[in-house]
């Protein structure tokens, strides 16, 4: 091995299979389990334990950790210990129609208070025209009623004897009653009348208004009689309803006597009976007659219904609910309205809940990006924690052009935990922008994209895989392809020392293994199908990258992968399309000639470079200026070019790679063409590490075994990123069997030696390299140019 070059061991961290004492993960014991959150854990079990204001959670992580999975199951844990929460009812307001009563029973209550109203009209309706349709209370009604007409007859008798004194009879009419005048013994009409001389005429006109007064007396005397009489009637009936009606509401009201409301409510029902009590004697309508508005007969009953509004009767513990509909209605309520002789109508019975009202007492999980969607939902969302009670707003009275009847329900009070789940961005945002967050949601759990790499942790991941399969319905894995999952989350994880906390896209691998492995008529998922669902995943989405390689090998894009050129260096990129990576080589040049403007950044000078790589050149020059120019100044031009690369360029991690360039462009010795470079380098000449490191690799190992492997082919990375390894089992065996090498440097110096074959050479006490060297020519073609320039 030659110095600075990694051993194939070193390229990968594998799991020994042998550490899992398992067959296959059907033996692990079934549990929930989630590794590498201890953080977030702790967060979320305070959180949950403050009963204070304002004491809601924001819990924060990348999509795909487990945090909505962990969060709803350790929720639900802790429900199931708490006390249940009442059900809540609207009932109808005998004060105001419009504003519906919100009435808070036991848990389960309220299905039988509803039952017991459902009971209580059928019962009542019953007693009453059955204790009012028989004989008896026919036949004294009747009494009543003669009564009244013998003593109207008498007054009407009487009438007639004063006013035949005077010459008229008195005849009654539907009506009314009138005045007849009589002539020889004899009442005559109008026509007769008119016959008469104008003395006896005159006679009768004169007497008629004082018989008029008598019966206009006798009238307001039959009206108030009859009046009387009603009421003795109405008085009677109410007296033998009443003893129906107690009969049936005095058990209710001793029943439900601890709900104070109840009592009002059973009072106002017994009332509204009694003021209504014709309606209940009547007949039902026929209901397959249509019946116009008009027509349609009052139904006093209909408002002794309940609205079971909320239904804990079959909750154990406090409600967790988590729900995908975030339409405002869904979450806080609504009221509809239904159409009724082309108008639209509604009452209490109406009214629906929201999420909101369900998860009272309880949980709500609420995922922040869907919530934010829709600004109403979070303004209303922070409305109703603040003032602790929940109103239903009748968004459709807003929408609409036409007037409406509409209710305004009592609000409920409410008591619940708020956890909202999103990730940083979303977090910060709200922290930055909006007062009433910080005021509504104190507490942050945060869930971390990795977690330590150690045994335990491991073996929490072989638990998820159990479950898992259990939930997925997906085949079991054996030992190796345990191993295999291992290796594949340390990957995601980008550290060999850590484990990817991306549940959901190990269990894709898991899913798309198991799938493979029926296919294959399998019972048992293997390493090998483990790997084969890596290697299809890429086929799957590689066409770019295929499209890249094959520009490549037909020299469309210029990459020497093997002899030496001076000033001409394989740098290392990254790609991403959609959610695919890949890397790439990219032809980097440079030129280098006297002058005093620098190095130049062509990228930069034509706006395709962004402000990291402008930086990374930056810094390349004072590089070059503290280690070559300490003793002259630096008269240097130097133009640095990405070469074919027209879509522009970002980052640092080529910085390095660029002063590898520049220093081959002034020393004249020729860069290896067979070996790629990436890192980015500091002003003092260290080598600091980047970001996708394996798919570099891979990627110039995919070029390179395109056009055949000849022993020399290779990268340098940063010696910081060799933590970061985890490479396919295709790149470890070419480096095994020493067709494919892969070096780990600290320093510009050592990565120069690797590319040229020549020493860097270190400064002596004088400050002087050593003499054929490659900092020492660099040196010297960096004084000549120093020289050249004052001799202009």
């Amino acid at each position: 091995m030659k110095k600075n070059e990694l051993s194939y061991k070193q390229l990968k961290d594998c799991c020994n299979s042998s550490m899992f004492k398992f067959e296959t993960t059907n033996d692990i014991e079934d549990t929930d389990i989630v590794y590498g959150q201890d953080r977030g854990i702790k967060a979320l079990q305070f959180g949950l334990s403050v009963d204070s204001k304002g004491y809601n959670l924001y819990v924060e992580g990348p999509s795909g950790v487990g945090k909505t999975l962990y969060t709803k199951q350790y929720v639900k844990s802790i429900a199931a210990k708490k006390k249940t929460p009442d059900d809540w009812c609207y009932i109808y307001n005998f004060d105001n129609p419009n504003e519906p009563i919100a009435v808070a029973v036991s848990a389960g209550t309220g299905k039988e208070f509803k039952a017991d109203m459902e009971s209580f009209v059928n019962s009542i309706k019953k007693d009453l025209k059955s204790t009012f349709n028989n004989d008896d209370f026919e036949k004294q009604k009747s009494i009543m009623r003669q009564n009244f007409e013998e003593r109207k007859k008498e007054l009407l008798d009487e009438l007639n004897i004063r006013t035949s004194k005077e010459g008229f009879q008195v005849k009654t009419a539907q009506n009314g009653i009138y005045m007849m005048p009589i002539i020889d013994g004899k009442p005559i009409d109008e026509e007769d009348f008119d016959k008469l001389d104008d003395e006896t005429k005159k006679a009768f006109e004169d007497k008629s208004p004082m018989v008029q007064e008598m019966i206009m007396q006798v009238i307001t005397q039959i009206k108030f009689l009859e009046k009387d009489t009603d009421k003795k009637i109405e008085d009677w009936q109410a007296s033998i309803a009443i003893v129906a009606i107690n009969a049936q509401i005095n058990p209710l009201k001793s029943k439900y006597k601890k709900y104070k409301k109840m009592t009002l409510y059973f009072e106002n029902i017994k009332n509204d009976i009694l003021k209504n009590l014709q309606y209940f004697l009547q007949e039902e309508a026929d209901p397959t007659k249509q019946q116009t508005l008009n027509q349609e007969n009052p139904k006093p009953w209909l408002n002794y219904r309940v609205n079971l509004f909320v239904d804990n009767s079959s909750l154990e513990g406090s409600p967790v609910i988590m729900d995908s509909n975030y339409l405002y209605h869904n979450l806080f309520g609504k009221l509809e309205y239904e159409s009724q002789y082309g108008m639209l109508k509604t009452d209490f019975t109406m009214l629906k809940p929201g999420l909101l009202h369900k998860a009272n007492g309880g949980y709500i999980i609420l995922q922040a990006s869907d919530l934010l969607a829709n600004p109403l939902c979070y303004e209303t969302l922070k409305k109703a924690l603040m003032v602790k009670e929940l109103s239903i707003e009748n968004s459709m009275e807003q929408r609409s052009y036409m007037v409406m009847i509409s209710l305004k329900p009592e609000p409920i009070p409410i008591n619940l935990k708020v956890l909202l789940l999103g990730d940083a961005n979303i977090y910060h945002t709200l922290l930055a922008l909006d007062d009433d967050f910080k005021k509504l949601f104190k507490i942050k759990v945060e869930f971390e994209e990795s977690a330590p790499k150690n045994e335990s942790n491991i073996l929490k991941l072989a638990r998820f895989i159990h479950n898992y399969c259990e939930k997925a319905d997906c085949l079991p894995l054996d030992a190796s392809a345990v191993a295999k999952v291992v290796e594949y989350a340390s990957r995601l994880s980008e550290d060999k020392d850590k484990l990817s906390t991306k549940f959901n896209e190990i269990g894709e691998i898991i899913s798309e293994s198991s799938t493979w492995a029926k296919l294959s008529r399998k019972k048992v998922i293997t390493a090998d199908y483990i790997s084969k669902t890596l290697t299809e995943r890429v086929e799957r989405v590689k066409k770019y990258d295929s499209k890249y390689s094959e520009m490549i090998k037909e020299n469309t894009l210029l990459i020497s992968t093997s002899g030496y050129e001076v000033g001409v260096i394989n740098g290392l990129t990254v790609m991403t399309i959609g959610d695919y990576c890949f890397g790439k080589p990219s032809r980097i040049t440079a030129n280098t000639f006297v002058g005093k403007e620098g190095i130049i950044d062509i990228e930069r000078e034509i706006d395709m470079s962004g402000s990291s790589h402008s930086k990374g050149v930056l810094i390349l020059q004072g590089y070059l200026g503290e280690t070559f120019a300490q003793e002259f100044p630096l008269s240097l031009n130097a133009s640095i070019c990405f070469e074919q690369l027209y879509n522009g360029v970002d980052g640092d991690s080529a910085s390095s790679t660029e002063t590898y360039a520049i220093l081959s462009s002034l020393s004249e010795l020729p860069i290896n063409q067979s070996i790629a470079v990436t890192g980015s380098v500091n002003q003092k000449g260290f080598i600091q590490p980047i970001g996708g490191v394996n798919e570099k690799i891979e990627g110039f190992f995919q070029v390179c075994k395109m056009r055949g492997l000849n022993g020399e082919h290779g990268v340098i990375i940063p010696i910081q990123n060799v933590k970061n390894l985890s490479l396919s089992d295709e790149v470890i065996e070419a480096v095994k069997n020493n067709k494919f090498h892969v070096y780990a440097i600290s320093t510009i110096d050592e990565g120069i030696e690797i590319l040229t074959g020549v020493p860097a050479g270190k400064k002596n006490k004088f400050g002087q390299f050593p003499s054929g060297t490659v900092n020492y020519l660099v040196q010297e073609k960096l004084k000549k140019y120093s020289e050249f320039s004052k001799e202009k």
